[in-house]
């Protein structure tokens, strides 16, 4: 069945449901940590930002900003405001950033979108942070940590999007 855009019907099912699945691995990727010297290293922001290196930007905003928030929520419920609005337009400006298949260098135009998703994020929890703790000192400890986990989160996901290829799996089953 094709609707008036000429588009599958089932596309719309299937993109709907790489969104939950992506979301589903931000909840599950917030819950666990790997141990670094004085803190924790989260692995959400791989899924975070790979969600928005490929989804709509609608999408990006609910599986970062809602996946973190759900993961928060269940898991460590502080900082799920913070998780929400940071992680949200994190991922939010790096599906509007990204640069799209028309233009002639996609790996590299992506780039530019990536870093500001690492500002935001490090920007994000350094304020929230310290608004939840009433202290900039406890913002400013933990910013190693935040900028480690932002950049882990980006190139990570750049790989898994360009060198994996995880963008072409994407469009082969649902553009």
């Amino acid at each position: 069945m094709v609707n008036k855009a000429g588009e599958k019907n089932h596309s719309t099912v299937l993109r709907i449901c790489v969104a939950g699945l992506f979301m589903g691995l931000n909840i599950l990727m917030s819950s666990f940590s790997v141990p670094v010297p004085g803190g924790h290293l989260y692995l959400n922001d791989v899924i975070i930002d790979t969600a928005a290196l490929l989804l709509d930007p609608l999408s990006a905003f609910l599986v970062g900003g809602v996946g973190a928030f759900l993961g928060d929520l269940f898991f460590y419920p502080t900082p799920m405001l913070v998780s929400l609005v940071t992680h949200g337009l994190q991922a939010l400006a790096i599906a509007l950033l990204r640069g799209g298949n028309g233009t002639k260098h996609p790996r590299i135009s992506c780039i530019p979108a990536l870093i500001l998703g690492v500002i935001i994020m490090v920007a994000g929890y350094t304020f929230g942070r310290a608004f939840i703790y009433g202290t900039p000192a406890a913002a400013v400890t933990k910013l190693p940590y935040q900028f480690l986990q932002a950049i882990v989160g980006a190139v990570g996901a750049w790989l898994l999007v360009w060198k994996a290829g995880l963008k072409k799996l994407y469009h082969r089953f649902i553009r």
